[in-house]
């Protein structure tokens, strides 16, 4: 029996240190870190085989955060998870500090690949779970992706090549939050029918409301039980889910809140744990 009230408690906890650690750094992305929330509460609090202890076990499973500008939504959680103390959350972006702007695998302990670079992190999840083939191994890759992020080619070579090698072993999340950095997506450059396009290229595909606990263990439970071909989970979720003012505004891509913005935005998710 899962216990979705300590995940969603988790989840609380995880937005309000998002919050905390890009206002302290006067800089970072909120919008598509607030919206990834619930699938990275569910992958690191549940589904995943990891230890925050041995962060190097080999027969660990791998996330690939290939939206890389949604680090702090990453660092909370392994912060959470305790691969590192939270403290360090206080040095987002800080030059000589630990958690840099986008994901540093040399530098953070719980980071597999240094993402950033649109489209590449994907690709390098999907090699990674060629690796794991290749080696007869039990672990498994998973996967995060914006929508806009899906706008570059090599995602595309990514998803011919996963279906080809029949990757079962990789789960990727779509984070269809419908807003990137310059506007909605559609207008930016429309991506179309995802669920068709990734079916097309050879993927068992899964539509979910992305905040939902259940619709996302329940589509993590298909993905088992696919064979011979990678699953896609298009997670539909919303741009800066939890606070009022930043949901479903592109504004909040890459904007830090205010001190008065905090304090509303914490307020709203049941206020400030550290006061």
């Amino acid at each position: 029996m899962r216990d979705h009230k300590g995940l969603n408690e988790r989840a609380c906890t995880i937005r309000k240190d998002i919050l905390t650690m890009i206002h302290d750094a006067k800089s970072g992305h909120p919008g598509g870190s607030l919206s990834a929330v619930e699938i990275l509460t569910a992958l690191y609090f549940d589904e995943m085989n990891i230890d925050s202890s041995k962060p190097k076990m080999e027969d660990r499973d791998r996330f690939v955060l290939s939206k890389g500008h949604a680090a702090p939504a990453l660092y909370a959680v392994l912060a959470e998870k305790g691969y590192f103390d939270k403290e360090e959350l206080k040095g987002l972006r800080k030059i000589g500090r630990m958690l840099q702007g986008h994901p540093d695998m040399k530098g953070t302990p719980g980071v597999e690949i240094s993402t950033g670079s649109l489209g590449q992190g994907f690709s390098a999840a999907c090699g990674m779970a060629m690796a794991s083939k290749l080696d007869n191994a039990p672990w498994n890759v998973y996967a995060l992706l914006g929508d806009g992020e899906i706008q570059e080619g090599i995602v595309w070579e990514a998803a011919m090549s996963a279906a080809h090698y029949k990757l079962d072993n990789i789960v990727a999340f779509l984070d269809n939050n419908g807003l990137q950095i310059d506007g909605n997506v559609e207008d930016v450059m429309d991506v179309g029918s995802i669920v068709n396009k990734f079916k097309a290229f050879g993927w068992n595909v899964i539509e979910i409301d992305g905040h939902d606990f259940d619709q996302i263990f329940a589509a993590l439970d298909m993905s088992r039980s696919t064979v011979d071909k990678p699953t896609m989970i298009v997670a539909k979720t919303i741009k800066g889910k939890g606070v009022s003012f930043m949901e479903d505004q592109a504004g909040w891509h890459g904007k830090a809140p205010s001190d008065e913005e905090l304090e509303r935005a914490l307020a709203e998710l049941g206020g400030n744990d550290n006061e």
